[in-house]
């Protein structure tokens, strides 16, 4: 599959190349243009001259080809629910559903558009105030493998509604599916080079799109250690950054909780794709007085979740998205064990054997008595491995909560409302759930805290990030 640039697919001025993995055997399934400083300039080249005609088109008119393209992308959901099952491997249920969620959330933005205005000021007799929002520019986006179809939604929804254009870089390993979505926008009426989408590795197309002087405001989605090495090579040319780092969120069981919706939102929280999600359930604090109950429970249904090909039916779970990504669970697992910082229950080891031999697969994991010094505790973990630990009081899970240097999502899950807003005030996260988690809906903005980042996605709040203002004084 080729790129994507001022409307036309083109290969990489360089003629190299880079295989797309299926993670569930280990197999090439396609192969996309490793692009770099030449394919972005091209890029942005596009961009810019895209940019005069999409600026001065009306915002709701803007909205309306969102719209279109939301209602292509639901009618092209299972199509491209398999694309994406393929190259990231989660279950194809899963799948469906986050190909729902990127055009949820394109229909969001288009639902707003005739919405976006600026505020008129009176100053009394010297005159009046005008504040105009104007769209930046041309503006880039690099988002992760993770969550590849909402993410593009995430970035390219707000961004396209204010009237930029936009140079997307998806992950080097899940590109096909934006490539497909990005063809059904345009299909859909975006103009050309409007939005852009550059394949290739972080070093080459990445770091071309950070660094460049024709690109006036970066969004990216990642790891904290690339999120930090983006804000300095950016810093030189003053462009705008937007941050959404790493989490590792606690979820807070007290006591009072519906035991069997608890274990439940667990099992979902940390399990769905694999556990490789930024706002999963990465630790539970559960009080000393149902702990033996909650992690009955919870054992039980780890344990019977069927691990297998994302497009094998009846599968519960996938294989992690690449090789690297399985060998850094590997390590900070047998860590634990090696270090004797937790006592593993169920799991603990990558699969093999029949349906499991080829592909990233490694097996539900919890974790109880664990030291509160722990890594796990303090890195993220992105992968099915969940610790679980018994706490006597509020302010004590609280105080382990805020001992991550994450900050990205947390929950509590209680009856009691003191007991919710006594959580939510203490824990410092940015979006904070009440028994629920990992939910996230295109109306409220998304976004961490510490070293979870900085900047907010989607929400209404999402379009001042992706405007500037100018103050206009009118003298009577």
């Amino acid at each position: 599959m080729l790129m994507r640039i001022g409307g036309e697919e083109v290969e990489s001025a360089k003629g190299a190349w880079l295989d797309v993995i299926n993670p569930a055997n280990g197999e090439v399934l396609d192969r996309v243009p490793a692009g770099g400083r030449e394919e972005v300039d091209a890029a942005v080249g596009a961009a810019e001259k895209a940019l005069g005609g999409w600026s001065a088109t009306g915002p709701r008119e803007r909205g309306k080809i969102l719209f279109h393209a939301a209602q292509a992308i639901r009618a092209g959901r299972q199509d491209l629910a398999r694309i994406l099952t393929w190259e990231q491997g989660k279950p194809l249920a899963e799948a469906v559903d986050e190909v729902r969620g990127c055009a949820n959330v394109l229909e969001f933005y288009a639902s707003i558009a005739g919405c976006l205005s600026g505020d008129f000021i009176r100053l009394g007799p010297a005159g009046d105030g005008v504040v105009v929002r104007e769209p930046i520019g041309v503006c880039g986006a690099i988002i992760p493998w993770n969550m590849p179809a909402i993410l593009m939604a995430w970035k390219a929804g707000p961004a396209l509604l204010a009237g930029n254009t936009l140079i997307l870089k998806p992950s080097s390993t899940t590109p096909l599916t934006d490539l497909a979505i990005a063809g059904i926008m345009e299909r859909s009426g975006l103009p050309e080079g409007v939005l852009n989408v550059v394949t290739g590795t972080g070093e080459s197309a990445g770091t071309a799109i950070v660094t460049h002087p024709g690109i006036h405001r970066v969004s990216f989605t990642g790891n904290t250690a690339t999120g930090l090495a983006v804000r300095e090579a950016a810093a030189p040319s003053l462009k705008e950054v937007s941050l959404e780092l790493g989490g590792s969120d606690p979820m807070i069981v007290w006591r009072d909780a519906d035991l069997p919706k608890a274990v439940q939102g667990a099992v979902r929280g940390r399990f769905y794709n694999a556990g490789q999600v930024c706002n999963a359930v990465k630790r539970i604090y559960v009080h000393e007085e149902i702990a033996a109950a909650f992690l009955e429970q919870h054992l039980a249904r780890v344990r019977a979740l069927r691990v297998g090909d994302g497009l094998s039916p009846g599968t519960d779970m996938g294989p992690l998205q690449n090789r690297a990504q399985l060998e850094r669970i590997e390590h900070q697992v047998d860590g634990l064990r090696e270090g004797g910082e937790g006592r593993i229950l169920t799991g603990g080891s990558r699969l093999r054997g029949p349906g499991h031999d080829r592909g990233f697969f490694y097996a539900p994991t919890l974790v109880s008595e664990v030291r509160p010094d722990a890594a796990i505790l303090r890195e993220e973990t992105f992968g099915p491995v969940l610790p679980v630990m018994a706490v006597p009081d509020l302010q004590g899970a609280i105080r382990e909560a805020n001992r991550s240097p994450y900050g990205l999502g947390a929950s509590v899950w209680t009856r009691d409302l003191g007991i919710a807003r006594a959580a939510f005030e203490g824990v410092r996260a940015g979006v904070f759930w009440v028994n629920r988690h990992l939910t996230v809906p295109p109306e409220l903005p998304f976004g961490g805290v510490k070293e979870s980042g900085t900047g907010r996605d989607i929400g209404v709040q999402a379009i001042s990030q992706w405007t500037r203002t100018r103050s206009l004084f009118l003298g009577w």
